[in-house]
């Protein structure tokens, strides 16, 4: 496993508590999990992602990643709709440990409210978190 000091974490896209990442995209924003997460699972298997069209709650489970470690839910960081997933996951799931904040991606939102975004860490909060 990585030490902190080794982690990708870019510093243009906001944290969740859970580990989840948020990058805005005009009035959508894209998820994924961050390079800690993935980090901590190991090799990821399997993803299992919502259907476009659904909406969640900021707070909601939205899918599962399965790793040779454990299976975990993921939850969604700001709330609304699905307004599409990565296709790619489902037929390469390690997408999410070679390439966490670009082909490894895991859906794109139309938020209820993206203001929800700015509660959310950035790199340096997150680090901190991190680092205990």
């Amino acid at each position: 496993m990585k030490e902190v000091s080794e982690l990708d974490l870019p510093a243009d896209i906001r944290y969740a508590e859970s580990h989840e990442w948020v990058k805005k995209d005009g009035d959508e924003v894209t998820v994924g999990l961050s390079d800690y997460a993935q980090d901590q699972m190991g090799d990821i298997v399997y993803v299992e992602l919502p259907e476009p069209g659904a909406s969640f709650n900021k707070g909601d489970e939205f899918g599962t990643v399965e790793s040779v470690k454990a299976v975990s839910e993921m939850l969604i960081p700001v709330g609304g709709e699905i307004v599409a997933v990565n296709e790619n996951l489902a037929d390469g799931p390690e997408l999410v440990n070679s390439a966490p904040y670009t082909d490894g991606w895991m859906i794109r939102i139309k938020p209820d409210d993206m203001s929800e975004c700015d509660n959310l860490m950035d790199k340096d909060a997150y680090l901190k978190k991190l680092k205990g």
